[in-house]
């Protein structure tokens, strides 16, 4: 099957200011792109891309005084199949893991891991490792959460989270993230496009989604403890230790952003 995937982003600069972008189809799925998703701008301006230090594609840009609109409207071949089951895995030693995954470990901007460590171990301490201490987690978050855009905030930490027991896709995935890491499984904040295939009406509106992959049994598996169950039509654009690695723009200098639409619908 085919997805249309893509977005618009309108914004309103008082004055030139420069823009990183990570906007762009991770390189795992680009092969599947049926056409290259090039970011369109209006006014015209250069993009200069890069890779940074997780792999992600990135575009460096000096968005002009006054309104900017950035727009992708591609199509992507997908299998159509819903997310993979994630098999019984073990958990690694801590001593033996491979040392490119020890940083998903550690504490970062949105997982508190030093600071929930205590909260993590008296809840899943006594659970079996590997994948069912992973979805014990998602179980438990997903049921502790309620769903709340209006008490959604960007600055919203998984501490907070834990305390306030209210967020979005995000929130539940950083309170997830922190919760792995406390227990020694290497874990790692993932976003992009997820579709409402399949999805019973009504439709909620459609928006970049956020999920996250443990390391169990030598490779990397996907948990998405938002919806906490097999979805379809997920195409990753990137991977870090929390939303500050992988947000979608990030601007240096005042701004307003006045427009945004995300799609991701299946081509009938």
């Amino acid at each position: 099957m085919k997805i249309r995937i893509g977005f618009e982003q309108v914004y309103e600069f008082p004055q030139p200011t420069p823009m990183i972008l990570t906007l762009n189809v991770h390189a795992s799925r680009a092969a599947d792109l049926v056409q290259p998703d090039h970011i369109a701008s209006s006014p015209e301006v250069h993009l200069h891309g890069y890779h940074d230090s997780y792999g992600n594609w990135c575009n460096q840009l000096l968005a002009p005084q006054g309104r900017l609109t950035l727009t992708v409207d591609t199509e992507i071949y997908d299998t159509g199949a819903p997310d993979p089951l994630v098999p019984p895995s073990w958990q690694h030693n801590v001593e033996l893991l491979p040392t490119d995954t020890l940083l998903f470990l550690l504490p970062s901007r949105f997982c508190e891991v030093d600071l929930l460590m205590p909260v993590a171990w008296e809840l899943f301490s006594k659970l079996p490792a590997g994948q069912p201490l992973v979805q014990a987690i998602c179980d438990y978050v997903h049921e502790l959460i309620r769903f709340d855009y209006m008490r959604a905030r960007v600055t919203m930490t998984a501490l907070e989270v834990y305390r306030e027991k209210t967020g979005v896709c995000r929130d539940y995935t950083h309170l997830a993230i922190t919760f792995c890491r406390c227990m020694n499984i290497p874990a790692r904040y993932c976003t992009g496009y997820l579709s409402d295939i399949g999805m019973p009406l009504p439709y909620g509106t459609m928006d970049f989604a956020a999920w996250f992959e443990v390391y169990l049994g030598d490779q990397w598996h996907m948990f998405d403890v938002r919806n906490n169950k097999p979805c379809h039509g997920r195409v990753l654009i990137a991977r870090g230790r929390d939303a500050a690695d992988v947000a979608l723009s990030s601007t240096f200098g005042p701004n307003m952003m006045t427009g945004f639409r995300v799609w991701a619908d299946e081509v009938v």
